[in-house]
């Protein structure tokens, strides 16, 4: 009789440990996978009637709807001077003219705003990134040839002459573009002269051709040779000190923690190579309840992708974690990031979100509940029509709360046109200083209408934000200010290993962003998120600050983010002063453990 081995009778264990996931949770991670495996799989994946579908709404209707425009302000202008031609006829001629007139009084500013829309909404899709590519692809390639080890001041003179070089070669393509449409455009017809509908479309189209590339033509040599003649952006080559007795603040940056919804989830872009659940935001919290019991923060600001996909529970993870520390919930500031906003599908970035779907609105929504129940008593919105600090974030949205309850209940399509209008009319938000503290917060909303999750990243700042950002500097003359957006401003002044960092994550109107936010130079400072890269350097005159994911690594790692501290002297101008990093100490896993 042979004794049994000791482990008769007891399971075998698990061929894999779910905890630790599979090759499925790096299926949309570029940490994981190379770029070129990533568009495989999207040209396999993407639904080509949904792309033709959204290229017609996003492209051919604006399109169409711009390039009508001149023909019927045309058409207006000869059927009213025919009818002053032919006042003699009598009563009846009269009420037509006076007809006439009042859709020429009252239709314009409906016409105007259709026309207005339809241009920015081709210039955001079109127009700044052809121009934005354009430029990178040239710095890249040039760098590449050139100045691959050069110093920081040679490439910053490199990249200078390349603006100017892509501003005159886009200019020339545009030209090109304009000529090549000029025979089938008639920007001063009558619609009476065009020989059939199907005419008019083509017409409008070559209208709207020549409008937008002539705009693209003047716009690209201003912004190539504004982007040459700027300040380039340095590493900041030193901190400042605070004058004796001035009032110093405290301000706790993070960005990108990408909550996920489940307990061992991945996060989409790092996959297994990143941290599993949100145990580590948890710490982080935890860490900052710490330090602030030790010293009082002034705020804590999260620059965006506070979510991973932006989906509900993702959300619910989140505000229940920073509901967990109630002594720093009246502190919390927080901005949309990309991820927030932009991300249609967690496991396939070849799926899309039509423009009439009510995703994105969804997505919108529970950003503006988050945003609500944190900051919604602190937060001002800006009155643009009025040029002056609106109510607060709370009371501005209250009258459309019933309505967007009932949109993410049901998802009604009517409701599906006040949702946009409420999202802009919410940014910026500003936090104005307090009673004899001269510092204020504004948060921006720096991301671009995207419909797929490939191009989730494209940021903007919309001229409305801008906007609102003068008035509100305008309103506190004597204030210093954190501006705080997620996308980051300026590339960094080092070379790009891949282009893909170059075009595609930056602000695609950065430069322009920094040349109007120069008249606040010494008295403002750009925070920002989105490359989890730590970097604090300068652009103009202006302090930038990049905050690290403190969550994109594998458990294992350590992490951090930063507390920064600023001050405001006598003379009226903001100090950056030596920042403090808190390091967030990894934890082993088992698999570490067991790999030795």
């Amino acid at each position: 009789m042979t004794d049994e081995p000791a482990t008769a009778g007891q399971a075998a264990g698990p061929i894999i440990d779910p905890r630790f996931g599979d090759i499925e949770d790096d299926a949309s991670s570029p940490k994981r996978r190379s770029l070129l495996s990533l568009a495989g799989s999207l040209l396999l994946e993407i639904s080509l009637p949904k792309l033709i579908l959204a290229w017609i709404l996003l492209l051919v209707v604006p399109g169409l709807l711009l390039g009508l425009a001149p023909i019927i302000v045309s058409s207006w202008v000869v059927t009213f001077s025919v009818k002053i031609a032919s006042l003699v006829i009598g009563f009846w001629s009269l009420l037509v003219l006076a007809a006439i007139i009042a859709a020429g009084w009252f239709g314009w500013r409906a016409l105007f705003r259709m026309t207005e829309r339809n241009f920015w909404s081709l210039n955001a899709v079109v127009v700044q990134p052809a121009y934005a590519a354009f430029r990178e692809a040239l710095n890249q390639l040039t760098e590449r040839l050139f100045a691959r080890n050069s110093t920081a001041a040679t490439r910053s003179r490199l990249r200078a002459v390349m603006s100017a070089v892509a501003g005159v070669l886009v200019c020339a393509l545009a030209l090109l573009a304009c000529w090549l449409a000029w025979p089938s455009a008639h920007l001063f017809a009558d619609i009476s002269e065009i020989s059939s509908w199907s005419r008019v479309a083509i017409v409008a189209l070559a209208n709207s051709i020549v409008l937008v590339s002539a705009y693209l033509a003047v716009a690209a040599l201003f912004w190539g040779f504004a982007d040459a003649t700027m300040a380039q952006p340095r590493n900041l080559e030193r901190f400042e000190t605070a004058p004796p007795g001035a009032r110093r603040w405290r301000v706790a940056h993070l960005s990108d923690v990408h909550v996920v919804g489940e307990r061992y989830g991945f996060r989409i872009e790092s996959g297994r190579a990143g941290a599993r659940g949100n145990d580590r935001l948890k710490r982080i919290l935890n860490r900052l309840d710490e330090i602030d019991a030790a010293e009082r923060l002034d705020a804590i600001l999260i620059t965006g992708d506070m979510t991973d996909a932006g989906v509900s529970t993702e959300w619910a993870e989140f505000l229940d974690a920073v509901a967990a520390h109630p002594r720093l919930v009246d502190r919390v500031l927080m901005l949309p990031g990309n991820h927030d906003l932009n991300i249609v599908d967690r496991a396939n970035p070849a799926r899309m979100d039509l423009p009439t779907s009510p995703n994105r609105r969804l997505r919108q929504i529970r950003a503006l509940s988050a945003m609500i129940s944190l900051q919604g008593k602190r937060a001002h919105v800006v009155d643009l029509e009025k040029g002056s600090l609106g109510p607060t974030l709370e009371d501005a949205l209250q009258p459309h709360i019933a309505e967007m309850s009932i949109f993410a209940d049901e998802a009604r399509p009517r409701l599906s046109n006040t949702i946009p209008e409420v999202w802009a009319r919410a940014f910026p938000m500003v936090v104005p200083p307090r009673p004899g503290e001269p510092l204020g917060i504004i948060l921006l909303n720096s991301n671009a209408d995207t419909h797929f999750s490939f191009t989730n990243a494209l940021g903007m700042i919309s001229a409305g934000q801008m906007r609102g950002i003068e008035i509100a500097s305008a309103e506190y003359p004597d204030a210093c200010w954190i501006v705080a957006l997620h996308h980051h401003v300026v590339e960094y002044p080092w070379a790009a290993k891949k282009l893909s960092e170059r075009i595609g994550t930056a602000l695609i109107n950065g430069k322009w962003f920094v040349r109007r936010m120069q008249s606040l130079s010494g008295k403002a400072i750009l925070m920002h998120g989105h490359r989890h890269i730590d970097w604090i350097g300068e652009c103009g005159g202006l302090p930038i600050v990049s905050a690290p994911s403190p969550v994109m690594h594998p458990d294992a790692v350590d992490t951090a983010f930063y507390i920064h501290r600023l001050a405001v002297g006598e003379d009226g101008l903001l100090r950056l002063l030596t920042p403090e990093r808190v390091v967030i100490r990894g934890e082993r896993s088992t698999a570490d453990l067991a790999a030795g």
